[in-house]
C-alpha cells in the first residue's frame, strides 16, 4: 500500500537526481576536454620551436605527447556520447513512465465512474424524463386549446349556413333599386336663382321595400 503511494515520487525523484549527476559529468569531461586540447596545442608550439632549434628529439616527444592527448580527447568524447545516449534514454523513460501513470489514473477514474453509474439506473432515469416531457407536452397543448372551441365541426351544417348567406346575398342585390344616369346640368340666366327641389314623400310599396331591405340586411 505504502509502496503504491509513495513509489511514483520516488521514482521520479530517482530519474531527476541521475540526469543531474549525469549532467555533472558530462560538464566534468567537457572541462576536461577543453584542457586536453590546450595542451595539444601546447605541444605543437613545443615542437615547433624545438625544430627551429634544431633539437629533432624533444620535438619528436612533444609529438608523441600530442598524440597521447589526442587519444584522451578522443576517449572523452566517447565519453560524452555515452552521456548523452544515457541522458537521452533516462528522460524517455521519464516521459514514458509519466505517460503510463496518467493513463492509469484515468482508466482508474473511468472505472469508478462506471461503478457509480449504473444502467439499469440510466434506463429509469431516461424513462422518467421521457414520462415528464410527455406530461409537459400534454399541459402545454391543454393550455394552448382555445376555450370553449369545439373539438370538432360538422361539415354539413357549415355548408348549409354558407348556402343561406349566399342566397340572402343575391336577394339583397336584386331588391336593391336600379341607379339612374344624372340628369344633365340646366344653365340658369345670369339674375336668376334655381329653385330647390321638394322632395316627393315615398310611397306606402318604397315604404315596404325599404322595410324588407332594412330587415335582410340584419
Amino acid at each position: 500500500m505504502f509502496t503504491r503511494i509513495f513509489g511514483k515520487p520516488k521514482q521520479e525523484a530517482n530519474a531527476l537526481t541521475t540526469l543531474d549527476k549525469l549532467s555533472e559529468t558530462l560538464e566534468m569531461l567537457e572541462k576536461k576536454e577543453n584542457l586536453l586540447v590546450k595542451k595539444v596545442a601546447a605541444e605543437v608550439e613545443k615542437a615547433k620551436e624545438f625544430t627551429r632549434a634544431k633539437n629533432k628529439r624533444a620535438a619528436i616527444q612533444c609529438l608523441k605527447r600530442k598524440k597521447l592527448y589526442e587519444q584522451q580527447i578522443e576517449q572523452l568524447g566517447n565519453f560524452q556520447l555515452r552521456i548523452h545516449d544515457q541522458m537521452i534514454m533516462l528522460e524517455g523513460a521519464k516521459a514514458t513512465t509519466e505517460t503510463v501513470d496518467a493513463l492509469r489514473t484515468g482508466a482508474a477514474a473511468m472505472k469508478a465512474m462506471s461503478k457509480a453509474t449504473n444502467i439499469d439506473d440510466v434506463d429509469k432515469t431516461m424513462d422518467e424524463i421521457n414520462e415528464q416531457t410527455e406530461n409537459m407536452k400534454q399541459i402545454q397543448e391543454a393550455l394552448s386549446a382555445p376555450i370553449g372551441a369545439a373539438a370538432d365541426f360538422d361539415e354539413d351544417e357549415l355548408e348549409a349556413e354558407l348556402e343561406e348567406l349566399e342566397g340572402a346575398e343575391l336577394e339583397e342585390q336584386l331588391l336593391q333599386p336600379t341607379t339612374t344616369a344624372p340628369a344633365a346640368p340646366v344653365h340658369v340666366a345670369s339674375g336668376l336663382q334655381p329653385t330647390r327641389p321638394v322632395p316627393s314623400k315615398p310611397t306606402p310599396e318604397e315604404d315596404e321595400l325599404a322595410a324588407l331591405q332594412a330587415e335582410l340586411a340584419l
